[in-house]
């Protein structure tokens, strides 16, 4: 949210300063200043941003909330525009590896409510028999060769602060389809920053490679980590970032 030349604020007559405040706040929202589900810095970096008082900004948050702009929860407020990328799937990425279906390609996902896999509950930081949400996906070629596996398991902290997340545990059998590749789009609106640190590395005597990807917060607390297998030779890995605007 850098600020290169000084904010002018012309009213028009009988206008309050805050609703002026309030508009320059939503057309930084609309032109991706702050991506949409992304926190707003606080009200005093807000009040020097803009050159007014805090008691302005905080009038001005209002306005915006009351309108469905913004949403505020107990670490502060975010974007909340809706139809931006945040709600498009071309931002979405869940799990790593998922929108790699081609022509002829078959592919499955599913939740379940289970331990979770060897390796994951260390990460994760919960008691190994304990139960998570784990997410599987699966897909195949036309010939029924496997191309890529992943196994995704979610922290406790995930599940409590991320309302739709938390919305998969009683349907979580196993049976059903997932639709989760929205998951990272959901925590961002949570108000959660994420911290992506990917590991690949090959599979002893096979073409494929394994990419471990662990996600972590703001506050350092794990979110997921997931695993995936995939066929080096016939298959692609491509990353995806949304980078945020700097503040």
């Amino acid at each position: 949210m850098a600020r290169t030349t000084p904010h002018d604020h012309p009213l028009t007559e009988g206008e309050p300063l805050y609703r002026r405040i309030a508009t320059e706040l939503l057309g930084e929202l609309r032109d991706g200043t702050i991506p949409p589900g992304e926190r707003l810095p606080g009200e005093r970096q807000l009040a020097e941003h803009f050159e007014v008082s805090r008691e302005t900004v905080r009038q001005a948050l209002e306005v915006l909330r009351r309108d469905g702009l913004v949403a505020t929860d107990r670490r502060g407020s975010h974007a909340a525009l809706p139809g931006l990328p945040v709600e498009t799937p071309a931002s979405s990425g869940f799990p790593l590896g998922a929108r790699c279906a081609g022509r002829g390609t078959v592919s499955r996902a599913t939740v379940t409510w289970e331990a979770p896999p060897p390796g994951h509950a260390e990460v994760l930081e919960v008691a190994p028999a304990r139960p998570t949400l784990v997410h599987r996906y699966w897909s195949a070629s036309a010939d029924g060769r496997d191309l890529r596996t992943a196994v995704t398991s979610f922290s406790a902290v995930a599940l409590a602060e991320v309302e739709e997340l938390g919305r998969y545990r009683d349907r979580a059998d196993g049976t059903g389809a997932a639709e989760l590749r929205r998951a990272y789009d959901w925590m961002r609106r949570a108000g959660l920053t994420l911290h992506h640190r990917d590991t690949i590395a090959p599979v002893a005597g096979t073409p494929s490679v394994r990419v471990t990807r662990r996600v972590h917060d703001q506050y350092a607390r794990p979110l997921e980590i997931t695993e995936l297998v995939m066929d080096a030779q016939e298959d692609a890995l491509v990353y995806e970032f949304t980078v945020p605007a700097a503040l």
